[in-house]
């Protein structure tokens, strides 16, 4: 029965992120064909619709979101969205928290927070993962008390919340991971495991086969 219930754990570990990432996906093409695709439905003349046109529509009305983005005025008109958002009780800590899950895994955060490493508080013998976010200070007039600052911050599990430390150079040290396995680290409070190398087949080595 154990080896059944260890198999059992093993599998549901493996089936359910599969059916959670299928189950979004199908949750966003369903829906944008349910909305978009009724509204183009009304919108076209009869028989100009084909299934497909409304997810189609959905990931373009996505990118010209990004576009817009980059427009003065689209940024004025989403600033002002959000600080609206943000004066609603409970609809700010649902947003706030979304935004800030999601964000971690835009490009301009993950060139922010390209460094990971381990702070080593003084006097303390246990390590934190962070992130440094910033390494100079010139533009800041913040009245920092330790020489060689960087800003590293520090995630909590599950993206509760987090710190930004400034602290000396010499408490941190460089970790050789990307920022997707450090930021799942950090979420995940080290539950994740880095894949194994696979093992190479028998009478393979380095991957060149032996001589018979």
């Amino acid at each position: 029965m154990n080896r059944i219930g260890s198999l059992f754990l093993k599998g549901l570990v493996v089936t359910i992120p599969v059916a959670m990432t299928i189950a979004i996906v199908w949750w966003f093409a369903a829906t944008a064909e349910r909305v978009l695709g009724g509204l183009l439905t009304e919108i076209l003349p009869g028989g100009w619709y084909v299934p497909g046109m409304g997810l189609a529509s959905a990931v373009g009305l996505v990118l010209l979101v990004g576009v817009l983005s980059h427009v003065l005025f689209f940024q004025k008109l989403f600033f002002w969205s959000e600080a609206w958002l943000n004066r609603l009780p409970l609809i700010k800590t649902i947003y706030t928290a979304i935004k800030d899950f999601i964000g971690y895994f835009s490009p301009e955060q993950q060139g922010q927070l390209s460094k990971v490493v381990l702070v080593t508080l003084p006097g303390q013998r246990y390590q934190c993962l962070g992130f440094v976010t910033r390494e100079a200070f010139d533009d800041l007039p913040l009245p920092l008390a330790v020489d060689d600052a960087v800003a590293v911050y520090l995630p909590m599990s599950y993206q509760i919340g987090g710190y930004t430390l400034y602290l000396p150079r010499e408490c941190i040290t460089a970790v050789d991971i990307s920022f997707e396995e450090g930021m799942r680290l950090a979420i995940t409070g080290g539950v994740t495991r880095r894949p194994a190398s696979p093992t190479p087949p028998a009478g393979m080595v380095s991957g060149t086969p032996e001589d018979s």
